[in-house]
């Protein structure tokens, strides 16, 4: 058995019975970690010492018969922009970069509190805006399967140690793909909740001592090598925070009882405005066929009434209004994030098909100039949206749509065109094109590894439930999952 590899659910187990110890097993995460750091950089900041401490207390816990909980003594690791209480949480953004958190992020208290060891930060973008893993302070993560190639963002550096063996669990979030580009990219498994169903509370941004001003479609999920990892911890983070008071309790949700068999499960190969990689379309073919073996109803339709080009158009001021509007404390940095937005558009259509801009800009009249009634103007287009894919999911256990329309892409700068098959698609569409509307939609959507490319890269899918019916999800998608199968060792890196 190989530690560094084995599902957070089984080495919790294993620790619980003493097959092995809680510091035994932190030890071969370092012992990882500083072989194989240096060529990947997923890991920003380390704890070891502290980690070690904890971990002989979990071992001489559990030898007096103590259990501190589901996750006892397992060695995680957490997103640099979740605080972290005594150790540096940065968000990538240099200003933070001597800020020490007092308090935990309520979800890595909750982990803490289940018995989780917290012994490291991984790397992001700055303040999540990317999806690409590189920051001025800490550099560039490098994808395990390819150093070559990105990790993707925000959540890359949490992928990239899962992938590598660098940790048990992680701990990410995603506000337009950010838990679930990365877990394609690096073929791991990730878990975007309900929106509202897990606190946000300790997330950067916003940053410290500012008011909540990313209230709409952010989320905290989970990261691991299994859907059981994502099942048990989902159980830990979710539900109500004092913190955070509209966020509801967890008991409402129950997983579904159906067999796979019994199951109505709706798919697509993807939106003619974003045609996928022909990798990807093998992939989920692949998958469709083998799920057809099963006996479960399938058919291949997208969400009725639902304009995709409508969703990203509804993303893009929605997500400006909250990221740039609300959090500007002053003019440059709401001009900061205009040249943003108008160098992307313009790359997207000088250098791309898409010669009248992108869905993304397509209302930037509710944006410019901001005020309340356009915000909610915003907020009430995103409801209406939220009702038709309600309606949707009404008549299916679970839709199954791309990630992202390619694997992992090449190192470059942001917001350079990404090519699909030799066509350059714009940037912010490649990668997230299939994940924004989701945040819009409040969906919950887990990501498991399907398969590969004829270069071995991972390709992964979403799967997408009904809002609230997270563990329902969840147990869905461990079915499909069983019926994928095996496809990959760890990555050669």
């Amino acid at each position: 058995m190989n530690i560094r590899f084995t599902p957070a659910h089984k080495l919790a187990e294993m620790i619980r019975n003493r097959e092995i110890s809680a510091l035994e097993t932190l030890e071969a995460y370092l012992q990882q970690i500083e072989q194989h750091n240096g060529k990947l950089n997923a890991i920003v900041t380390l704890d070891a010492e502290n980690a070690r401490k904890r971990a002989k207390q979990a071992d001489e816990a559990l030898a007096r018969g103590e259990n501190w909980g589901v996750l006892h003594g397992v060695p995680i690791t957490i997103k640099d922009n979740l605080e972290t209480a005594g150790l540096g949480t940065t968000g990538g953004y240099k200003p933070l970069k001597d800020y020490i958190p007092k308090q935990d992020a309520t979800t890595v208290a909750r982990l803490k509190a289940a018995g989780a060891i917290v012994f490291a930060k991984t790397n992001m973008p700055v303040l999540g805006g990317d999806y690409q893993s590189n920051n001025p302070m800490f550099g560039r993560t490098n994808n395990p399967w390819n150093l070559d190639l990105t990790v993707g963002g925000s959540s890359g550096g949490s992928a990239g140690a899962i992938a590598a063996g660098f940790s048990a669990l992680e701990l990410g979030s995603d506000i337009g793909g950010s838990i679930r580009v990365p877990a394609h990219y690096c073929g791991v498994f990730g878990f975007m909740p309900t929106d509202r169903r897990v606190p946000t509370t300790g997330h950067i941004p916003p940053l410290p001592g500012q008011a909540d001003y990313v209230r709409n479609m952010l989320r905290v999920g989970p990261i691991g090598r299994s859907i059981e990892d994502l099942k048990l911890s989902f159980a830990v983070i979710a539900g109500a925070d004092k913190r955070q008071p509209q966020i509801p309790p967890l008991e409402l949700d129950r997983p579904t009882e159906k067999k796979i068999s019994d199951l109505r499960i709706a798919w697509t190969y993807g939106f003619e405005l974003l045609q996928v990689s022909q990798d990807t379309r093998l992939a989920i073919e692949k998958l469709i066929n083998n799920l057809s073996n099963t006996g479960c109803y399938l058919e291949e339709c997208n969400p009725t009434d639902l304009n995709w080009e409508d969703v990203l158009a509804n993303y893009g001021p929605l997500c400006f209004m909250e990221l740039f509007v609300a959090s500007s404390s002053s003019i440059a940095g709401f001009l900061a994030g205009m040249l943003t937005t108008i160098r992307t558009e313009f790359t997207a259509f000088t250098q791309t098909k898409f010669k009248s801009g992108t869905p993304l800009a397509k209302n930037s009249h509710l944006v410019l100039p901001p005020s309340l009634d356009k915000y909610a103007t915003i907020l009430t287009e995103r409801d209406r949206l939220i009702a038709i894919m309600d309606r949707f999911m009404d008549r299916w256990d679970a839709w199954i749509c791309p990630v992202s329309m390619t694997p992992a892409f090449s190192h470059r700068s942001f917001g350079k065109p990404i090519e699909v098959d030799g066509v350059k698609y714009p940037y912010l569409l490649a990668a997230g094109g299939y994940t924004m509307p989701l945040n819009v939609t409040g969906s919950p959507v887990a990501v498991i590894p399907i398969g590969q490319t004829q270069e071995g890269l991972p390709i992964g899918i979403q799967i997408v439930g009904k809002r609230w019916q997270d563990m329902e999800l969840l147990t869905v998608a461990e079915q499909i999952n069983q019926a994928v199968g095996s496809f990959s060792n760890p990555p050669h890196y």
